[in-house]
């Protein structure tokens, strides 16, 4: 042997190489779906219908338009301070009503002449409703808002 082949580092090349990296990832799935598997024994049984439901028990409605329309009108009655907070007290947020009753306005114009006649009815009314409250609300005195706190 000469001294330059002694001197240069050996390159062995290792062939499996793949395979024992693809063995090695089956092996670290199949333990991931064990402690999934676990993890999903350890929850409640009941776990579907906990999640189709509210806290309060009551079933979820099928999405539609009436219950989009509810929606957005519950939260800017919520805003107007209509409905209380969590501590029993009204929160006036004048601006995010705004943004609920000019999102049910795009709604309205947007679907005009697509709507049964009773959805037309139900969007045009619970904007009407909506609009004079918020009016009556932004005429109270500030002091009664949270506007001044945003």
């Amino acid at each position: 042997m000469s001294e330059e082949e002694t001197s240069r580092p050996k390159i062995i090349v290792d062939d499996d190489w793949k395979s024992r990296a693809q063995a090695e990832k089956e092996q670290l799935q199949q333990e991931a779906e064990t402690k999934q598997d676990e993890a999903l024994d350890e929850q409640p049984q009941d776990v579907t219908s906990s999640a189709a439901e509210p806290d309060d028990g009551g079933p979820i409605p099928p999405a539609s338009f009436s219950v989009l329309v509810t929606t957005l009108a519950t939260q800017a009655l919520a805003t107007m301070g209509q409905i209380p907070g969590a501590d029993g007290k009204p929160i006036v947020q004048l601006e995010h009503a705004k943004h609920f009753v000019d999102t049910l306005g795009v709604l309205e114009e947007k679907t005009k002449g697509n709507l049964e006649p009773d959805e037309a009815a139900m969007l045009t009314t619970v904007l009407h409703e909506l609009r004079l409250m918020f009016v009556a609300v932004g005429k109270q005195p500030a002091a009664a808002t949270d506007e001044s706190s945003e």
